[in-house]
C-alpha cells in the first residue's frame, strides 16, 4: 500500500489540469471531470496504475442523491475518494436524464479533484452560486488512518497543508504533526 501512496504523491504533486469550458452566464472558466482525466493519463502508464469512477445512488429523499467514487490502484490496492452529489429535479430547461446527467458530471469532478487534491477554491465553479447548477455538499470529511499516511506523504513531498485542511477536517494533532512534515520539508529545500 505504501507504494500505491507514493505514487498518488506523484501524481498529485505534478499533476495540472486547465480549465477548457468556459461559462457564458457567469463569465469565468472552469474544468470538467473530462479535463481531469485528460491530463491524468500521462501518468497512468508511467506509474503502472489506473483510474476508475463509480457512481451509486445512495439516496432519494428528500433529493435523488449520487456518490461518486474516484479509485486509484496499482493491481493490488487502491486508494478511493468519493463526492455526494444532490439532484435538482427543479432545474428549469433540463429533461431528468440531464438532470441526473449535470449531477454526475459534478460528482466525479468532484470525486476526482478529492483523489488528486485539486484545490477549486479559486474556481468560480466551485463557488457558483446562480441556482443553475446541482447541490454539492460542503462538508468536510474526517481523515482515516489511511487518508492520514497519504497526506503525510503528500507533505514530506513539498505538498501544501492547505491543500489539505480544504479537503478534510484536522484534529490539532494531525494538524500540528503533518504542519511538522510540512516545515522539515521547507528546512530540507533551503539546506540545499
Amino acid at each position: 500500500m505504501k507504494e500505491l501512496n507514493q505514487k498518488l504523491a506523484v501524481i498529485q504533486t505534478k499533476l495540472k489540469t486547465k480549465k477548457t469550458s468556459y461559462n457564458a452566464f457567469g463569465k469565468y472558466y472552469f474544468r470538467k471531470a473530462e479535463d481531469i482525466l485528460e491530463a491524468v493519463k500521462p501518468f497512468l502508464l508511467e506509474q503502472g496504475v489506473s483510474v476508475t469512477i463509480n457512481e451509486h445512488i445512495i439516496a432519494t429523499d428528500p433529493v435523488p442523491t449520487l456518490q461518486s467514487t474516484a479509485t486509484i490502484s496499482d493491481g493490488e490496492n487502491q486508494i478511493t475518494a468519493t463526492a455526494i452529489v444532490g439532484v435538482d429535479l427543479n432545474q428549469k430547461g433540463m429533461q431528468t436524464a440531464q438532470q441526473f446527467g449535470a449531477a454526475s458530471s459534478y460528482g466525479k469532478k468532484y470525486a476526482l479533484g478529492n483523489l488528486f487534491l485539486i484545490d477549486d477554491t479559486k474556481d468560480a465553479d466551485a463557488s457558483n452560486e446562480h441556482g443553475k447548477g446541482p447541490v454539492i455538499s460542503k462538508l468536510k470529511a474526517s481523515m482515516t488512518k489511511d487518508q492520514f499516511d497519504k497526506a503525510k506523504e503528500y507533505m514530506a513531498s513539498g505538498g501544501k497543508l492547505d491543500a489539505i485542511k480544504d479537503k478534510y477536517k484536522l484534529t490539532a494533532v494531525q494538524e500540528k504533526e503533518l504542519n511538522g512534515k510540512q516545515t522539515k520539508t521547507e528546512n530540507t529545500k533551503k539546506a540545499k
